[in-house]
């Protein structure tokens, strides 16, 4: 059972796909409008069907004002980390501090190979991104004295020049499941964000003490990481099962899990424009308030939600 004291935050999580790019960029103004919090795609650069995610995030920072955006979550091996992270931090001073980046190790080999991106084993991955969060928060800290230089198996930045420095702290969250990567985001990052359709029964509770035993070893205190989730359901006037019902049922459903489960931040996995603005309007507000509320009453554990 872990509550780390988030605040709740809400989100989407939209397709990027091309046949009509004007409707991801409507989706995500929609969410802003419904009162979400943050609106992210997938990034899967190998597919044509797919506007490249990058540019996406740049236009939809410009047609939004409020909202966070993010990668969710981009991918590594196409994303050379020393660009990618003055990237990120030109985004975040042009979108006045609203980005936040997601990041992967990527999942689908022969399609990176393809493109020319690297083969690697899962060791090796967890290896790579290890030294890109070097990377990517070396650039960041024009503080630092002399250039940026990092000698890894994967990465080499000899002396490139430091800088630009964000608007704010962006939040590096990675996608993951496995242990070893679990592992990485205890000791490195600031966020654990998985899809719930794949997680077995007990993972976000296994996933949460492996992230917890990291970041102690690390000297970091397991609150400071982010347990973000990926979710997916249908808005029915009846229950037909997990996440399949009224928005009552959801905020019933879904409070556990921000509960018991440590998630604070939900993102729906919608490209439908009425789910969003239920998403938002009433799921999101009636959620917080529950969590809010049953966190001052410091209320009884509630029986583990399995899906």
């Amino acid at each position: 059972m872990a509550d780390y004291g988030h605040a709740l935050m809400f989100g989407t999580f939209l397709t990027p796909q091309n046949q009509r790019p004007h409707e991801v960029v409507a989706l995500a103004r929609l969410s802003e409008q419904a009162g979400l919090d943050l609106v992210t795609f997938q990034d899967h650069p190998y597919l044509p069907a797919f506007l490249d995610t990058w540019t996406l995030l740049t236009w939809a920072a410009a047609r939004t004002e409020r909202v966070r955006l993010s990668g969710n979550v981009l991918n590594l091996p196409l994303r050379p980390p020393a660009v990618l992270a003055r990237a990120a931090a030109s985004l975040d001073l042009l979108s006045g501090g609203r980005f936040e980046l997601g990041l992967g190790a990527g999942g689908f080999q022969d399609a990176v190979t393809a493109m020319g991106g690297p083969r690697r084993t899962p060791g090796e991955a967890v290896e790579a991104l290890s030294e890109a969060i070097d990377v990517i928060r070396a650039v960041w800290d024009p503080s630092e004295r002399g250039g940026v230089r990092v000698d890894g198996a994967h990465y080499q930045v000899k002396g490139a020049k430091r800088g630009p420095e964000p608007a704010h702290d962006i939040a590096i969250w990675l996608g993951a499941l496995k242990p070893r990567m679990l592992r990485l985001i205890g000791a490195k990052a600031d966020g654990w964000l998985p899809s719930l359709p794949y997680l077995e029964e007990g993972a976000l509770e296994r996933g949460n003490q492996i992230i917890d035993e990291a970041a102690a070893e690390a000297g970091r205190a397991p609150g400071e990481i982010r347990r973000l989730l990926n979710i997916g359901g249908r808005f029915t006037t009846g229950d037909e099962g997990f996440l399949q019902g009224p928005p009552r049922q959801w905020v019933d459903q879904l409070l556990p899990l921000a509960l018991d489960q440590g998630v604070s931040t939900f993102i729906l996995m919608s490209d439908d424009a009425e789910a969003i603005q239920v998403w938002g309007a009433e799921v999101a507000p009636a959620l917080r308030e529950a969590a809010e509320r049953e966190r001052r009453a410091g209320g009884p554990p509630r029986p583990a939600v399995t899906a």
